[in-house]
């Protein structure tokens, strides 16, 4: 008996014939595999910061890196990106080819392209069916989001600044650094900096 495409119709049908004892034990394998697993989404914080986690001052960068906001872009784009109310209105709109979810405590808060979410269990409710969703800040964002990421991404700039936004503290006992790049300064940049991949233990 050929399986049909639609596993959501076939497999009731599959199940009374096995009862009845009509199913052969090669289809039942076959039905095994053919029925999908939920994933997961792996969830993944996303951000530049200084040698003492500086992030920001006066909600704007402290650096401009050009190759590193590229990067932020192909990574993000195509996926939902969780933010608070300040790192959003530092932005000039809402950021193009991705979902913005802004969470923020202000009731009335409706900015223009992004969905307003008012606890974390709301934000993560909305991406569950993107398989990598993002964290993009700011530091408290960051902070509330740790314990429930799998993934980092820092871009770690080798230099210390001033700042009123700081990353939170890594905790190598419950993360491991899977992969690392380092870049040199240059003409166009001023300081050394790092791609850093953490993934949680």
């Amino acid at each position: 008996m050929p399986l049909h495409n639609d596993i959501y119709t076939l497999t009731p049908q599959i199940i009374k014939q096995k009862n009845e004892g009509l199913l052969y034990e090669k289809e039942e394998e076959i039905l095994q595999e053919t029925i999908p697993m939920a994933k997961t989404p792996l969830l993944t914080m996303i951000a530049a910061a200084a040698e003492n986690n500086a992030l920001g001052k006066d909600n704007d960068l402290i650096w401009h890196i050009s190759d590193d906001l590229k990067r932020f872009k192909r990574l993000t784009s195509g996926h939902a990106i969780i933010m608070g109310r300040k790192t959003f209105e530092s932005m000039p709109k809402a950021l193009p080819n991705r979902t913005n979810i802004v969470l923020t405590n202000k009731r009335d808060y409706q900015p223009e392209g992004a969905t307003v979410v008012h606890s974390i269990e709301d934000a993560l409710a909305l991406v569950k069916k993107d398989p990598q969703p993002f964290i993009i800040g700011g530091g408290e964002i960051y902070r509330l989001f740790m314990p429930y990421c799998d993934r980092i991404e820092l871009t770690r700039v080798h230099h210390n600044f001033e700042a009123d936004v700081f990353f939170p503290e890594i905790d190598l006992n419950q993360w491991k650094e899977i992969a690392r790049e380092e870049i040199k300064a240059s003409e166009e940049q001023a300081y050394n900096y790092s791609y850093i991949t953490f993934e949680k233990k």
